[in-house]
């Protein structure tokens, strides 16, 4: 969608079309693709899910999965384990706790970036001052 790397957004399982307005937290598995508005926190346990939202998408809440690939708005902090991608129209009001990210010029963010440990979520050898192979 927005990279030479389209293994991970292939798969498309959901989709909230433009004119609809969810309200409420929503929670899916495989690929989810936004270009309506969602009032609620997003979020999926599965380890390869992927959210896309276009342009027209909006997400007033939390987002909480794997893979994101955002080219509209998020009102609210974003956790993407594994990947995040922001494209040039990409909007985020909150922070974003990444494993590994990819910003295209023009995606802005009002909040902090965090790198997760080991680019896969909170581990737990994360400790400051933690010894290193000892």
């Amino acid at each position: 969608m927005f990279s030479r790397d389209s293994k991970s957004n292939s798969r498309i399982d959901t989709l909230v079309g433009k004119s609809a307005k969810v309200q409420g937290d929503v929670e899916f598995a495989g690929g989810l693709h936004l270009d309506g508005r969602i009032a609620g926190n997003v979020r999926s346990d599965d380890a390869t899910a992927t959210l896309s939202v276009s342009e027209t998408g909006s997400i007033e809440g939390s987002v909480d999965v794997p893979n994101v690939m955002l080219n509209g708005t998020v009102t609210g902090d974003i956790f993407a384990r594994v990947r995040v991608v922001l494209g040039a129209n990409a909007r985020v009001q909150g922070n974003v706790h990444y494993g590994i990210i990819e910003m295209t010029l023009g995606a802005e963010i009002k909040g902090k970036l965090m790198p997760l440990p080991n680019g896969v979520g909170a581990t737990t050898d994360s400790e400051p001052g933690a010894a290193k192979g000892a």
